[in-house]
């Protein structure tokens, strides 16, 4: 019954397992009920006992929270200096995640697991510090109170009163490699408290009156104990699964009620309740779905439905296996789940019926070692099956069902079809057979016999092929064995035949409609495959929430054939209709109400099920397992495509993928979001140092020299005062060029300048800049290299000039004086560059591209003042006019400028003046 062998996607899944686990550190939390239960406390004698056992283990980050005792135990470890932040005017020390990762021991404290971060730390919250920790391969000691899980946040909010809004991913504490319970009996905790060793007097008297209540602390203690044995039980499955291990381990009650098709399936479920009510256990109701029930009419296939939905609204967990042996899918099922109890219905066979097939409950019996098994009988001239069908027909009622009668009729011709061709195909063997009498033996015909038998079973399924059976054995004992149109036989051996040719055909029957149904089973398994794979890969490449939502809207309406609509809430929380007028006018049912009553309690509701089911449409909550992120709304044509259970678990891996997706795209957009926001905090404060140190500048030199005018002008000469005075004009005027770059800077980013572009000659343009720096560039030897003929550029003339005014200022700024300065230009078929070149010190390697950004400087001892906007401000001219900008060192000493002007446009022929 059990196949010993291993599963190959199991060993691999488990290789892979292990070797992400080898890459990583271990982690292990020591988890409490509730602050000053000694977690720390045990946490730090855990690592002095690594310590003494001369492991490299360190102390990241412990509060002691003024206890003595626990600072006691930092002694002889080694502590990491903490990350001091400020943060509204106080010192914060938070844990140093670099400082960690560049000393990198085997073994690191930190405490508080579900601590938020201050503003400044790489990570919002210390589990994602730690989880990066993990990832460098260095094993973590933490601690966690049970009301951070975030699972628990709801349940914890209700009993306590209180809101505990530091919350930690329960993946965090499933993943971890150890979980120590740290537990401590109410009435000793409530102790400490009053001894201040918890917090401090007038803390613990407030304390004691809202969380730390009695009643409170029961509750908490009760739900660690429940997570640390759940998560035992966890470990035990894996442990089982590890070792290959079959057998049950009575460990934890685990019930698993099996249902069929039948009136008794519905009783099963609320037995199962009860008896898991009693023990206290986990229990599951599964079906199995062989080939044999895939052919079940639809009003019985619905009511396993329905049945499957009672139980998932009594609390259990549904599961459908398909499988062609219901007894082995069974047992294979419990021993990977542990199963200690099946409850299922006594077997309906009989006598010789009995003794010849067998029953589910027999194989059981003798496969389901260590299970017990208990066994409900039918009611004694009860009749459960009306009751079912009333209840089926009531939960169908308001299904649109178009055209159903008329594919009832055509299931019905296809039906007796299939036995007209069995009566056509075997007279046509017996036809074929009877030409071929006299030439070959009664064995050779029988195998035309057998081929149709074989040719009605793969097309129309096991009854005609039965028929087929039947028949041709009929036909083969009338017209060829002796006497001759007879059924009697005249020779004894013959019947051996006959019965050997009807066994044959049974078993060719039995075997192509297995073989028949197990290829429609294969095709349907396909077909979802491939449906899930086309929208897996849409959603990958979707760029936005839109085209997420119109991939899944078009994938939904393809595989369900019905409308449907995904809602989102608004930043108030409400459902709101979608704003694009293409997917709001997908579907018209939408009721907002019901959807927000989807989104606020992350259940289904809707038509056919129990909840708000006076609606119109179904209504699921898309979650991704933290949140929920919106609503589907289907409106069904037919209830069946979506509840059967194979449709079912398609619609939720549907389900499961949108949210992923938007998911991702929200992570994304918010990602993007946070470097546009730390992108412009670093903008703005390197603007405000600019400003602070080039405005303070001039402006004290300008007050300097004017108190000195107001102060001293009796005294003062005429040439002393025209200094002065020049000296306030040139601060007032280097203000002012400050002041205008960063305006020009602002009105580019937001696109707000329009380029009047006129043809101008390069040389009129080159010579209004020298002559506007005619004065800064008296000490310098500036060389103008123009090729004959080069053609005039589309530019406006201002902005241009004002790149060049802003190169050349810039070699001003940063070379020695007197040094030369070089203007060139080259043009070719469809650009025109002009360069600006000098005889500096050059730039640095690796700062060519780094020179444009905003605010961007190169320390130089000869470079003076400035905000650092110039270049920025030239490459945003030179971008707005469809051209580039470049920067590079020249092989003889200093560094060349160079832009490129697009000659997009023929430029106007001058005529020579007359």
């Amino acid at each position: 019954m059990n196949n010993e062998r291993p599963d190959p996607d199991e060993l691999l899944a488990r290789f892979e397992r292990d070797k992400a686990k080898a890459r990583r550190g271990r982690l292990k939390i020591f988890f409490g009920a509730a602050a000053g239960v000694g977690k720390t406390y045990a946490m730090l004698l855990a690592a002095r006992e690594k310590r003494s056992e001369n492991t490299d283990i360190i102390v990241g980050l412990v509060e002691t929270h003024g206890r003595k005792e626990t600072a006691l135990l930092l002694e002889g470890l080694e502590v990491l200096p903490p990350k001091l932040i400020e943060y509204r005017g106080t010192t914060l020390r938070e844990f140093d995640l670099d400082a960690a990762l560049k000393r990198k021991p085997s073994i690191i404290l930190v405490d508080e697991l579900a601590h938020t971060n201050a503003q400044g730390c790489r990570h919002p919250k210390r589990w994602q510090d730690i989880e990066e920790l993990l990832d460098a391969g260095i094993d973590v000691y933490t601690a966690l109170n049970v009301q951070h899980l975030e699972s628990l946040n709801d349940d914890i909010g209700q009993i306590s009163g209180i809101r505990v809004w530091e919350t930690v991913p329960d993946t965090v504490f499933e993943e971890a490699n150890e979980v120590e319970l740290v537990d401590l009996p109410p009435d000793e905790l409530l102790n400490r408290l009053k001894e201040g060793k918890v917090y401090l007097p007038q803390q613990a008297q407030e304390a004691i009156k809202n969380f730390f209540r009695k009643g409170n602390l029961i509750a908490l203690r009760e739900l660690a104990l429940r997570q640390t044995a759940n998560r035992v039980d966890a470990q035990m499955l894996d442990y089982r699964e590890d070792n290959a291990i079959r057998e049950i381990w009575q460990v934890n009650e685990r019930i698993m009620v099996c249902i069929g098709a039948n009136a008794i399936a519905e009783r099963l479920v609320r037995a199962g309740k009860r008896l898991a009510n009693s023990l206290r256990a986990e229990w599951l109701v599964v079906y199995v779905e062989t080939p044999e029930l895939q052919r079940l009419p639809a009003e019985k296939r619905d009511g396993v439905l329905r049945i499957l939905r009672l139980a998932e609204q009594l609390g259990a967990e549904t599961v459908t296996l398909s499988a062609p042996d219901m007894s082995a899918a069974i047992v294979n099922f419990a021993n990977e789940r542990n199963i200690t109890k099946i409850v299922i219905g006594k077997p309906t066979r009989r006598g010789l019926k009995r003794l010849l097939f067998g029953s589910i409950v027999d194989i059981l019996i003798s496969h389901a070692h260590n299970i017990n098994l208990y066994l409900l009988g039918s009611p004694q001239g009860g009749d459960d099956s009306k009751g079912a069908r009333l209840s089926e027909q009531s939960l169908y009622r308001k299904s649109p069902l178009p055209g159903l009668s008329a594919r009832l009729s055509t299931r019905k011709k296809g039906y007796y079809l299939g036995y007209i061709w069995a009566v056509v195909v075997t007279l046509s063997s017996a036809l074929l057979a009877r030409l071929m009498f006299g030439r070959f033996e009664l064995a050779n015909l029988i195998m035309f016999f057998l081929l149709g038998v074989v040719f009605i079973a793969t097309r129309f399924g096991r009854g005609p092929s039965i028929l087929a059976s039947f028949l041709g054995a009929a036909i083969f004992d009338f017209f060829f064995v002796t006497p001759f149109f007879s059924f009697s036989v005249s020779d004894s051996q013959y019947l051996v035949t006959l019965a050997t040719m009807l066994t044959v055909g049974m078993v060719i029957s039995n075997l192509m409609a297995n073989v028949r149904s197990q290829a429609k089973v294969a095709a349907h398994r396909e077909r979802r495959a491939t449906v899930l794979y086309a929208m897996s890969k849409d959603l990958a490449t979707s760029r936005n929430e839109d085209e997420i939502v119109r991939t899944a809207v078009r994938h939904l309406h393809s595989e369900f054939g019905s409308h449907n609509v995904i809602l989102f809430a608004d930043p108030d929380g409400r459902i709101v209709y979608p704003k694009d007028p293409g997917i709001r006018e997908s579907l018209h049912a939408a009721d907002l109400s019901v959807a927000q009553w989807v989104l606020d309690n992350n259940e289904i509701a809707g038509q056919g099920t129990h909840t708000l089911a006076g609606a119109e449409a179904v209504y699921f909550p898309l979650s991704n397992g933290e949140s929920v992120l919106g609503v589907l709304v289907l409106l069904p044509v037919n209830l069946r495509r979506i509840f059967l259970p194979e449709q079912q678990k398609l619609l939720d891996t549907f389900l499961r993928q949108i949210a992923q997706a938007i998911t991702r795209v929200r992570l994304a957009e918010q990602a993007k979001k946070t470097q546009v926001d730390m992108e412009a905090e670093r903008l703005r404060n390197s603007l405000l140092s600019s400003i602070s140190h080039d405005l303070r500048t001039p402006l004290a030199t300008i007050v300097g020299s004017a108190s000195t005018l107001v102060e001293e002008d009796d005294t003062l000469k005429a040439e002393d005062k025209l200094e002065l005075s020049r000296a306030i004009y040139d601060e007032a005027q280097r203000m002012s060029n400050l002041v205008n770059n960063i305006l020009d800077m602002a009105r580019l980013d937001a696109g707000a300048i329009d380029l009047n572009k006129q043809w101008y000659p390069l040389e009129e343009i080159i010579g209004a800049v020298l002559t506007h720096l005619q004065k800064r560039l008296a000490d310098r030897l500036v060389t103008v290299k123009l090729p004959p003929g080069i053609p005039m550029i589309y530019v406006d003339a201002v902005m241009i000039e004002q790149v060049l005014i802003n190169l050349l200022e810039n070699i001003l700024r940063y070379t020695p004086e007197r040094s030369a300065v070089e203007i060139m230009a080259e043009a070719s078929s469809d650009t025109v560059e002009i360069s600006v070149a000098d005889q500096g010190p050059g730039i640095p390697k690796g700062y060519e591209n780094q020179l444009f950004e905003k605010f961007y400087r190169v320390r130089h001892e000869a470079a003076q003042s400035g905000v650092g906007l110039g270049l920025a401000i030239c490459r945003a001219i030179i971008e707005a006019h469809g051209g580039s900008i470049q920067a590079q060192n020249r092989p003889t000493g200093g560094a060349v400028f160079s832009f490129l002007i697009p000659l997009d446009r023929t430029p106007p022929v001058m005529r020579p003046e007359e």
